[in-house]
């Protein structure tokens, strides 16, 4: 019930807009690094000076529009270009409908090849994320088709997916983010039940630490980190084949204690005003964010507001299906 109100609130576009308006003072701050690149760059260089490699994402939701998908892309130009000039040790991450997918496939391919051959050009890594079932296969295939010019790409796989192993295999050879998910998925598609998704999560990971080119293991889960360490001991697998992600602001002594034991440890850094339905899905992800973020996010201001949002969301449900009851 808490994972749909969130992805509810995620999806809504008048809420996202109204966060908008309130930039980061609502308390997002504690888990965007900043709503400009010079502010992104010193939260970089922060992390960096304690060991920690960054993946940057230009936030950004509901584009359906060519100038805005171009105004994205150009954005993640100028982010790669900042990374470059300061020398910082981070890397892009970025989502296709944000450069275009849901307006055109081929307009979408034009903005990804361009951003991916600049980075290139600099030895940048550019992963593209995954997003909801219904972008999988169109995200597939753009990776397809950039992977023909460049070797500076790799993606995402969720674990809640059913077919998740042989997407996993298929794609051995990409640098490879491992995630649990974060969209509310039909069962058609995607393991319904946490105790699935989670056996999944440990068995890809196994799998491509053994198997794949780099792994990212994508938790703030001390269990998963614990058995990732004894399995990566038990097999002799080196360091340099995998590193440990968590989202910014999130167990933050975790982070840090990570890289001070000599694992590769990467920050996903997201940046920008558009910010909420990014918060809402990682608090549908694992509701027990919600728990790690109350001391340094929510304060009575941002409580209040996520809880008239939530209210708002419910009442809607509500009477939706007492209007089904009626008829």
């Amino acid at each position: 019930m808490l994972k749909d109100i969130f992805i509810g609130l995620s999806q809504n576009q008048f809420l996202n807009n109204a966060a908008k308006k309130y930039g980061l003072k609502m308390g997002a701050q504690s888990v965007v690094a900043g709503t400009n690149i010079d502010e992104v760059i010193k939260s970089i260089k922060e992390l960096n000076a304690h060991g920690i490699s960054c993946t940057v994402d230009n936030l950004g939701e509901f584009v359906f529009k060519e100038e805005e998908a171009t105004e994205a892309k150009e954005q993640i130009l100028k982010v790669i270009e900042a990374i470059h000039e300061h020398n910082v040790d981070a890397h892009i991450s970025l989502k296709p409908t944000q450069l275009g997918l849901d307006i055109e496939y081929s307009f979408c391919l034009s903005n990804l090849r361009e951003i991916v051959d600049r980075a290139n050009n600099y030895g940048i890594f550019v992963n593209v994320d995954m997003e909801d079932t219904g972008h999988l296969q169109p995200t597939f295939d753009v990776l397809d088709e950039l992977s023909k010019e460049y070797d500076n790409v790799g993606t995402v796989i969720q674990a809640y997916l059913l077919r998740a192993d042989e997407y996993l295999e298929k794609y051995k050879n990409f640098r490879m983010r491992i995630v649990k998910g974060a969209y509310k998925e039909p069962a058609e598609y995607a393991y319904q039940n946490k105790k699935d998704i989670d056996a999944n999560f440990i068995k890809l990971i196994e799998w491509h630490l053994v198997n794949g080119k780099f792994t990212s293991i994508a938790t703030h889960d001390h269990n998963v980190i614990n058995h990732v360490k004894e399995f990566v001991k038990k097999n002799n697998i080196p360091n340099e084949q995998f590193e440990f992600q968590m989202l910014y602001g999130f167990r933050k002594d975790m982070q840090l204690q990570l890289a001070k034991e000599g694992y590769n440890f990467c920050t996903y850094v997201p940046f920008g005003n558009d910010w909420y339905g990014y918060f809402m899905r990682r608090l549908a992800e694992r509701p027990q964010n919600l728990n790690l973020v109350a001391k340094q996010v929510l304060n009575k201001k941002t409580n209040t507001i996520i809880g008239i949002a939530a209210g708002a969301f419910l009442l809607g449900r509500l009477t939706k299906s007492a209007n089904k009851k009626r008829r």
